[in-house]
């Protein structure tokens, strides 16, 4: 599912100027060598049909160089605006979503480009020099050989970008796949983290011998915590109802811990818990509000998780640890980066005088 998602994300990036499509560079050796072969195709066809005789090598030479300069002015007044259609089309006319209309537009729009680029050379040609068979039949000819030679043009320029593009999106999606795979590690390693699993195993010790109904609930809720992690590891999205359900049992292991200084309240509505988050980035979101703030009997931590426009918001109140060590930042980054790969809002982070807020944006359906 994940790699789908990277290879719709690779997709979707759209060309910000007509260079995106094809780079200056490339686009030159692309109609330099197409050209200078159709200069080679006319020479070759008009020595062996009687039409001009090459005298010799130097006069080849001159006729191939001419012949390709003119080519080359001809082709970049063709591909340069072949190139401005082919970007607006892949806004208004997709090749995935209207193919056939797709056609229907572009080759006329190629055949009327060429027919006044032809007429523009023609007429110039004929300034500086004249057609001895009149200027309406070469006017004719002209158009119908640019209409041809442009359709063709803009069937290579088409094939070029897709295939650039592909090699992009296939680029990307690993890319965007090695990330995801980095992620789930990191997520994983937090959740086997030994402070964690020590703590829990301490405060599972002295629950069996004065509780014994606690520490066996204890065991229930520790043990669906690696559960629900083994099962959404590799998901993308889970419900909020899931992730509200794991982050209660995460907060039973702590409330044993910390007793009444840790307060734990949700408020969400029936149609928010539908929605989708990725999972267990609420669980990052109380973790952190425990790491650095003190809990303690003077000092209860309250955190709270409600709803806003199309997000959740996690507050909890601010008593920063003193030597809480260096704050690295490592929650907030996995957020964001998981968030990154399937939806365009992120997560908000909102440190106030005496409340720290943060919002998980909601994603509209699976993916």
């Amino acid at each position: 599912m994940e790699t789908k998602k990277l290879s719709r994300i690779a997709r979707n990036i759209k060309p910000g100027s007509v260079q995106d499509l094809i780079p200056f560079a490339s686009l030159f050796r692309l109609l330099l060598g197409i050209a200078v072969s159709v200069q080679l195709v006319i020479i070759t066809f008009n020595h062996f049909s009687g039409y001009y005789t090459i005298e010799g090598t130097s006069d080849f030479i001159t006729r191939l160089l001419n012949g390709s300069v003119l080519s080359l002015i001809a082709a970049f007044l063709l591909a340069w605006p072949d190139l401005v259609i082919i970007k607006r089309l892949n806004s208004t006319l997709p090749w995935d979503r209207h193919p056939l209309m797709r056609i229907i537009v572009q080759i006329p729009l190629a055949a009327f480009l060429a027919v006044l680029v032809s007429t523009l050379i023609t007429l110039l040609s004929d300034f500086i020099g004249g057609y001895p068979e009149g200027l309406m039949p070469v006017l004719v000819k002209n158009a119908i050989i640019f209409a041809v030679c442009n359709i063709m043009l803009m069937m290579i320029l088409e094939a070029w970008i897709f295939y650039a593009e592909g090699s992009l999106s296939r680029q990307r999606a690993e890319e965007l796949e090695r990330e995801l795979s980095q992620i789930r590690f990191e997520v994983l390693k937090n959740q086997i983290n030994p402070h964690f699993m020590f703590n829990s195993l301490n405060v599972l010790s002295g629950l069996i011998g004065r509780d014994t109904d606690k520490a066996q609930r204890f065991i229930e809720e520790f043990s669906s915590i690696y559960r629900y992690v083994l099962e959404t590891i590799e998901q993308p999205v889970v419900t909020v109802n899931r992730e509200i359900d794991f982050a209660r049992s995460y907060m039973f292991l702590q409330q044993i811990r910390y007793g009444e200084n840790l307060i734990f309240t949700v408020d969400l509505p029936a149609e928010v818990l539908d929605g989708y988050l990725p999972p267990i980035s609420l669980q990052i979101v109380l973790e952190n509000a425990i790491k650095h703030n003190l809990v303690s009997p003077g000092q209860p931590l309250r955190i709270d998780v409600t709803h806003g426009p199309g997000s959740l918001v996690i507050c909890n109140n601010v008593q920063l640890k003193i030597s809480s060590g260096v704050n690295t930042g490592l929650g907030q980054k996995n957020l964001l980066k998981r968030y990154a790969l399937i939806s365009e809002r992120v997560p908000e982070f909102r440190m106030g005088a005496t409340h720290y807020q943060v919002i998980l944006p909601l994603i509209q359906g699976e993916v």
